[in-house]
């Protein structure tokens, strides 16, 4: 199936362009039957195997009746009940090639809005209870069968003082039962509560959506770094004070002439952005490649196979520089055109590789020992 084909089926026919026009952060969308089950495939115990790694963020969340707990991971066993459970496991796509696979298909997205796979695994009664989330969702069911309910209120006020975050009055308008093969797709702030009929696993495609005051507070940060301002305070008039304690209100009005005469200026500030989102999570481990193959080695692999970005790797840019992993590199054209091929596509073929300027082909070769990038195994 091409990509084509892929995205027709998995937005019930439409084109990528009308569901941006139409639903995107707008409406939700239900699809029967839209992506072919078997790209769902990692199995219950495969799940249960990161939920019991401590390297794998990961969540379990109980009901009986109306007591909700919430318990963090590593879980390196699980209940015995038969209903009334779930566990969900976060950033399946940096542990696992098939949820990255599944990753890449939602691409025709910005990459940097991509946030990661969720899954869910829950037995009969099992759900998080009513909520909304701040992004937009995909939601594509594994195995299994799950109930949804959804809602557009307005009303998102949530319970007080309760371990989760629970509408406190959740009026559903619409329902859907989810298949494996199903999709549902959610806006931001669309309120829904989602419960398996039986033992289920959901497939969770989750976006970023950086808060303002996040954005704002790491850009001064950045910007703090970059300051490069001469002079320091003098007060040659200065008198005899009155109120030798209180503070001088011209270093007040020097403070607010500095805060004037810097420039934040929009080249300093798509920079932050490009490196603000190409940073990793916190939690994320990259490998070096043991052993690692030589300079030569890897030119005559590459050459022959292509190579890829890692899973975990985020690899952004803009017109003047390229982002990886929050670092920022002003390339040349020539090299731009290939790091920028490379970063859309998230993959060079051999050709490609054997026909880029010597200087990126350095480059790549110092990002294959960080384990930013990987030789494939076969030919694109």
């Amino acid at each position: 199936m091409n990509d084509k084909q892929f995205f027709e089926r998995l937005l019930g026919g439409m084109s990528i362009e009308r569901f941006l026009r139409e639903y995107w952060q707008r409406k939700p969308l239900h699809v029967k039957n839209a992506i072919d089950p078997a790209l769902l495939g990692i199995a219950p115990p495969e799940l249960f195997a990161l939920a019991a790694d401590d390297e794998v963020e990961s969540r379990m969340v109980k009901r009986k009746g109306e007591r909700w707990s919430l318990a963090r991971g590593p879980f390196p066993t699980l209940p015995n009940a038969k209903r009334d459970w779930t566990v969900l496991v976060q950033g399946v796509n940096l542990h696992d090639a098939r949820a990255d696979a599944l990753m890449d298909r939602f691409r025709f997205l910005p990459h940097a809005r991509l946030d990661d796979v969720m899954i869910s695994y829950a037995v009969d009664g099992g759900g998080v209870g009513p909520h909304f989330d701040s992004y937009d969702v995909f939601l594509l069911q594994g195995i299994g069968t799950r109930h949804w309910r959804i809602s557009r209120q307005r009303d998102l006020t949530l319970i007080p003082d309760f371990p989760l975050k629970i509408l406190a009055d959740f009026r559903p308008d619409a329902e859907f039962l989810c298949e494996p093969g199903d999709l549902l797709y959610l806006p931001p702030q669309c309120a829904h509560d989602g419960v398996a009929r039986g033992t289920c696993t959901t497939w969770s495609v989750g976006f970023r959506t950086p808060p303002h005051a996040e954005m704002l507070r790491e850009y001064l940060m950045f910007s703090a770094d970059q300051v490069d301002l001469p002079g320091r305070y003098a007060d040659p008039g200065l008198a005899r004070p009155k109120h030798p304690a209180q503070v001088p209100g011209a270093m007040v009005d020097m403070l607010e002439d500095l805060v004037k005469r810097h420039r934040f200026a929009r080249d300093e500030m798509a920079e932050f952005i490009g490196c603000f989102l190409s940073e990793p999570k916190s939690t994320t481990v990259f490998e070096h490649p043991v052993p690692a193959l030589s300079r030569a080695r890897f030119d005559k692999r590459v050459a022959q196979t292509g190579l890829a970005v890692h899973r975990r790797a985020q690899l952004l840019h803009d017109r003047r520089r390229v982002y990886i992993n929050g670092e920022a590199l002003i390339a040349t054209a020539a090299e731009g055109r290939v790091l920028r091929k490379l970063a859309d596509r998230r993959r060079l073929s051999g050709a490609e590789y054997a026909q880029a300027p010597t200087d990126v082909q350095d480059l790549l070769y110092g990002w294959y020992t960080d384990g930013w990038i990987i030789p494939l195994d076969t030919p694109e």
